[in-house]
């Protein structure tokens, strides 16, 4: 009896991979039915509509077809509780710009979540196989995958704000290569629009992608001080903030740009040349440790070993 029942589950789970597996097949073959009128008309509006937008880019699976519409009611309302428990929307969202992510905060909540998710089952494994977790007490099994699943999820946050830090940290260091460019620009009689543009053309780095996203906002219509000061509020960087509040006074007041940008520029090198300084000193304090700990005894021991053999042995 039992093996037949054991049999029977075999089959039952077979069965199941096998019928998702091909209804998956099935869900991913093209569609030879005429295309509808929103399917023709959405990909035109999407500049003007954001139903439109979110019907062209909406996702049916992910990664599986059936697998991902059975549990997107389930993991949206994990979405939703989750984001509800952490909270910090707003820096979630500023995070998300300052590395560079198109992501919303809902999608960044739902990877957190698989984070979780994953971590959480690992756990349970871990748990379940692991013989040396089997003696641990009731307890502490059944907190170690909460908190696999906790770390997860806070592992999923640390990795967006190290992205951030060091996307700051490379736009610092290109800041003041970027003003000598549009100084260099300006004195050549070339406008502020045109310096900016040129620079973002011919350099790649993730400041000037952010001033390409400027020359796109202000061929849209948008004023050169508004891009600006919003590539400013969504950067969130004080060098940036102060680049763009001089550049807007001085086009207000009609000073020149390449003396302001290049006073700029000078205390920008002089601002980099602080903080190596302050890097160089923290390495030397951390270089210590090795020396200290490691290098050091090692030389004592060295040192004192052959002393100690010949007072041993008498020779």
């Amino acid at each position: 009896m039992t093996a037949v029942t054991s049999a029977l589950g075999w089959a039952v789970l077979c069965g199941t991979g096998l019928g998702v597996g091909l209804w998956s097949l099935v869900s991913l073959t093209p569609r030879l039915s005429r295309p509808r009128l929103i399917d023709r008309v959405a990909p035109y509006i999407l500049d003007v509509s954001s139903a439109a937008r979110a019907f062209v880019g909406r996702k049916t699976v992910d990664p599986i077809p059936v697998l991902g519409s059975l549990a997107a009611p389930m993991l949206g309302t994990l979405t939703q509780l989750l984001a509800r428990v952490l909270g910090g929307a707003e820096a979630v969202e500023r995070r998300l710009r300052q590395a560079g992510l198109t992501h919303t905060v809902y999608e960044f909540r739902f990877r957190q979540l698989v984070w979780a998710l994953a971590a959480l089952a690992a756990g349970a494994v871990f748990v379940l196989v692991a013989p040396a977790a089997r003696s641990l007490p009731v307890a502490l099994q059944l907190m170690a995958p909460l908190l696999a699943g906790l770390g997860g999820a806070l592992c999923r946050d640390a990795l967006l704000q190290r992205a951030a830090v060091r996307r700051l940290a490379r736009m610092s260091s290109e800041l003041p290569t970027v003003l000598e460019f549009l100084t260099l620009s300006l004195s050549a009689g070339e406008g502020i629009l045109d310096s900016i543009r040129r620079v973002s053309a011919s350099s790649s780095g993730e400041l000037s992608r952010e001033l390409g996203g400027v020359v796109t906002e202000v061929h849209t219509g948008l004023p050169l001080a508004s891009a600006l000061a919003s590539m400013a509020r969504r950067l969130d960087l004080p060098e940036v903030n102060r680049f763009a509040d001089q550049v807007t006074g001085a086009l207000d007041r009609g000073s020149p740009l390449a003396e302001v940008l290049r006073a700029q520029a000078q205390d920008a090198r002089e601002q980099a040349k602080r903080g190596l300084l302050e890097t160089a000193g923290k390495k030397e304090v951390a270089m210590l440790v090795p020396v200290v700990f490691l290098i050091l005894p090692m030389t004592i021991l060295f040192a004192i070993f052959p002393g100690l053999v010949v007072l041993q042995t008498g020779f």
